[in-house]
């Protein structure tokens, strides 16, 4: 414990030192500018792929950060130094058991991207079709467990030194980053990712999945179909090709709440280095390193949490929050269907560009303090991409908000999923996985009797004769539940 305390304690000083030096530390002193910015980015670089990837995810989010280090950091999406030829080759060697030369037609040695993580190279197979080969970076699981080793040192001492940040689950928050990070170091997952997600939106319009090549790729190397698109954050092309922004904001919200509610799987890394715009006009998505899933509960949740936003029913909206256990029952429902009015209704309708999104937040989190409300880790990539998918669309058209986009879809599905027929199907469900288990139960109790007739067991008198009568009507009950299940089943499934 105390040598831990002392190697997070150096580290500590080591990050703020670095910021120091690059003179990024301008959120304690002086007004952010392009300058600084740069300075922020380069630091970001110096301290490692972890704090890369913080960078990139606020790069979109100019209405925080502002445009100056919002501009700055954007160059940490695509001019991350790249690690020299001679390793690309040898990690390829060590992963195929041959030179590069004899898996692909054509290798370019300069490489197209160098992110964070890893860095691509476009090559061409034997059979002619053009790939993406992306390759992780040397030594990278080192960089990030000596990174989440600190993460979740001072999760420990902030929870310690503020007793009140407890309910923000911190070691959770760690938890799920450190999951995160050890799924997208491993190439094979982010292959099978991209695999699950095209087979889900195969049928979807405007919305593009490139192909993955399993046989060129492994822990280390992965091959994909090669995109050929305009970068969404190409405005300029994107108009001269005759593609309207405002649309294809449309097609990124629509794609995107198919994804969340539909699906339950999303692209949870949507800045705007990892989305083409296509020939058609669609929509081309690359990079499945993170992706984010919903189970059914939380998806319902998150409809009725934008429902209520949408149709402004704040009484509703903060039940919402009581019925899931993240508001404490001792704490008013008005009060806080009250608090979220205060903070929403200045904002409902008006313009992106004119909306202070930092301000909003500062708002809620004074608001979750209030209310003893608790984070909730797993909506936290959600939240995450929310942020990006929005910021990609303030880009393109700042005067659209995206999410009223959506909102009669996510009406639609509200309707299909929290109304009475969705309720009859889920006890429908319920009755017809105990149904399904009934026999078995059945068996067990004829045999608990029969070891009691045989005298294995030992039962008074009266405990016998009770459990004979619970027998039969045991027998009487299920025959009446199987019957009413498959009535329940009928009227849900066959009535129109």
């Amino acid at each position: 414990m105390l040598f831990r305390t002392i190697r997070n304690s150096l580290r500590l000083i080591i990050i703020v030192y670095i910021l120091f030096r690059n003179r990024a530390m301008f959120f304690w002193y002086g007004e952010p500018t392009i300058a600084k910015g740069k300075n922020l980015a380069r630091a970001l670089e110096q301290l490692g792929p972890t704090f890369i990837k913080l960078g990139q995810v606020i790069s979109t989010r100019s209405d925080l950060i502002g445009q100056d280090i919002a501009f700055a950091l954007t160059e940490l999406q695509d001019r991350v130094p790249p690690f020299p030829t001679k390793i690309i080759h040898e990690i390829i060697a060590g992963q195929f058991g041959k030179p590069t030369s004899d898996i692909f037609a054509s290798f370019e040695e300069k490489p197209a991207a160098a992110a964070s993580i890893a860095q691509v190279h476009f090559a061409t197979l034997p059979d002619g079709k053009q790939v993406a080969v992306k390759i992780l970076r040397p030594n990278i699981e080192k960089h990030f467990a000596k990174d989440v080793a600190l993460f979740y040192w001072l999760a420990d001492v902030a929870e310690w030194w503020q007793p009140v940040l407890q309910r923000f689950k911190l070691q959770e928050v760690v938890k799920s980053f450190e999951d995160m990070i050890t799924r997208e170091l491993d190439l094979r997952f982010e292959a099978s990712a991209a695999v699950q997600l095209k087979e889900n939106t195969q049928y979807d319009e405007n919305f593009y999945v490139p192909e993955i090549y399993w046989n060129y790729t492994s822990h280390r190397v992965l091959t994909i179909e090669r995109v050929f698109g305009i970068p969404v954050n190409d405005i300029a092309a994107i108009k001269a090709a005759g593609f309207m922004p405002e649309k294809i904001v449309d097609i990124a919200a629509i794609c995107f709440f198919k994804q969340v509610f539909r699906d339950g799987f999303f692209h949870a890394d949507m800045h705007p280095g990892n989305i083409f715009i296509l020939a058609n006009g669609g929509i081309a998505v690359v990079d499945f390193g993170i992706m984010g899933r919903l189970d059914q509960r939380n998806r319902i949740y998150l409809a009725q949490i934008l429902h209520g936003f949408l149709t402004e029913d704040y009484y509703n909206l903060a039940k919402v929050h009581f019925d899931a256990g993240f508001v404490p029952a001792h704490k008013s429902v008005d009060e806080f269907a009250l608090a979220l009015m205060a903070i929403t209704k200045p904002i409902i309708g008006r313009k992106l560009s004119d909306i202070s999104v930092a301000k909003l937040l500062g708002q809620l989190f004074t608001v979750a303090e209030a209310f003893e409300m608790e984070a909730q880790p797993q909506l936290l990539l959600l939240h995450k991409n929310m942020m990006l998918t929005e910021g990609v669309g303030r880009m393109l058209n700042p005067d659209i908000n995206m999410w009223q986009v959506v909102e009669p879809l996510i009406e639609d599905w509200a309707r299909e999923n929290l109304g009475v027929k969705a309720k009859l199907k889920e006890k429908a469900g319920a009755a017809f996985s105990l149904l399904h288990h009934l026999p078995n139960l059945v068996n067990k109790a004829d045999s608990l009797l029969a070891k009691v007739g045989d005298g294995g067991i030992k039962l008074h008198s009266e405990t016998v004769t009770r459990m004979e009568l619970q027998k039969q009507k045991f027998h009487r009950d299920w025959l009446v539940f199987a019957w009413g299940s498959l009535i329940v089943f009928a009227i849900i499934y066959f009535v129109k």
